[in-house]
């Protein structure tokens, strides 16, 4: 059985920017034909990067769910708000459908993502030769539910919207809103530096010797 040529063998590469794939003509700087962006076989520094944006969201995480969420001001007072004292509320008043879409939207999920991709670059880092198939998949489910991890910011912008229309009091963002956006953020980021290929690269390169 012929084994397959990979892009990398063949001198191709793909630019980060608009997709285009290109040939390598062996310059130390190529650059993309259609948007002259600089092309690279594999993102560069791209395990150093994630681990970067990694430490920050994890650091970030904690004052996201420590931290006042919003602070509800009105006739009766000031409350004051995280994000598990609401899914607490939410599970004893009954709309525990909700509270568990909260939980896991604003706490697990994020958690999970953190964890998936630290485990993502530690296995690139080291080498690994096992189960790349399964590696890769949990990157495109990692990249995939990245992006609808901002129901707490959602929440609070129609929360804010409504009660300030119907002037029954006043609702504000607090510091954990910023914290965890930045969290959301940043974990996108890392997604976006991590280079899946590199899962790919033990394995060909154990099969040239």
């Amino acid at each position: 059985m012929v084994k397959p040529l990979t892009a990398r063998e063949a001198g191709l590469m793909s630019c980060h920017v608009c997709g285009q794939l290109a040939r390598h003509e062996g310059h130390t700087h190529t650059r993309c034909p259609r948007c002259h962006a600089p092309l690279h076989q594999r993102k560069p520094a791209s395990v150093s990067a994630t681990w970067a944006l990694l430490i920050a969201s994890a650091i970030l995480f904690i004052p996201a769910n420590t931290l006042p969420m919003m602070t509800t001001s009105s006739l009766f007072g000031t409350q004051s708000d995280t994000i598990m004292s609401g899914v607490v509320f939410l599970w004893n008043s009954g709309s525990w459908p909700l509270a568990l879409v909260v939980f896991f939207a604003s706490i697990v999920v994020p958690l999970l993502k953190i964890l998936a991709l630290a485990w993502l670059n530690w296995s690139v880092q080291r080498r690994s030769r096992r189960a790349v198939m399964q590696r890769t998949r949990l990157y495109r489910i990692v990249e995939f539910v990245g992006r609808w991890s901002m129901l707490d910011i959602y929440v609070i912008t129609l929360l804010v919207a409504l009660v300030n229309f119907r002037g029954l009091a006043t609702i504000e963002a607090g510091p954990a809103a910023v914290a965890f956006g930045a969290v959301v953020v940043l974990t996108m980021f890392a997604a976006m530096s991590f280079d899946p290929r590199l899962i790919w690269d033990p394995l060909a390169d154990a099969d040239k010797t």
